[in-house]
């Protein structure tokens, strides 16, 4: 018998962040169906460091721009159409937020805290990550490397 090679594809993505009043926020995208909550990401561009790619992904589909931090928070994997999905996070400092980009008609955006980001996302391999940056310090270490 024959095994199927089930492809894997490599992307990179980014959780937006800022403080509001102390707490931090991150910011959640709808997938392009609208259907569920997800963070910026997408194929890696030819070319393109991780961080540069995530960075124009979230350019793209949230309309924000900032600061990626080189650090890797860590990866999930999703699986879509017998194809399985890894994804490398990191940090974007958020210091822009644009309401002309080129998915604005495609996505809705919500800044919401951690802990609700963590109930909103589908993803259940993307919770571990939101739960590692609900913890302050890792926001504020990284702050002060960007």
């Amino acid at each position: 018998m024959s095994q199927k090679t089930i492809k894997l594809i490599k992307q990179s993505g980014v959780i937006p962040y800022r403080i509001r009043d102390e707490k931090i926020e991150v910011l959640l995208i709808t997938t392009s169906s609208g259907l569920n909550w997800i963070v910026p990401k997408g194929n890696i561009s030819k070319g393109m460091s991780l961080q540069d790619s995530a960075a124009k992904e979230a350019w793209e589909e949230a309309g924000v721009l900032g600061l990626v931090d080189n650090q890797e928070l860590g990866y999930y994997k999703y699986y879509k159409q017998g194809k399985v999905y890894k994804v490398k996070m990191y940090l974007l400092l958020v210091r822009a937020v644009s309401g002309n980009y080129p998915e604005a008609n495609l996505r809705r955006r919500r800044w919401v805290d951690v802990q609700k980001a963590i109930s909103l996302v589908k993803e259940t391999s993307l919770k571990p990550i939101l739960e590692n940056i609900a913890c302050r310090d890792v926001i504020n270490h990284v702050s002060t490397r960007i």
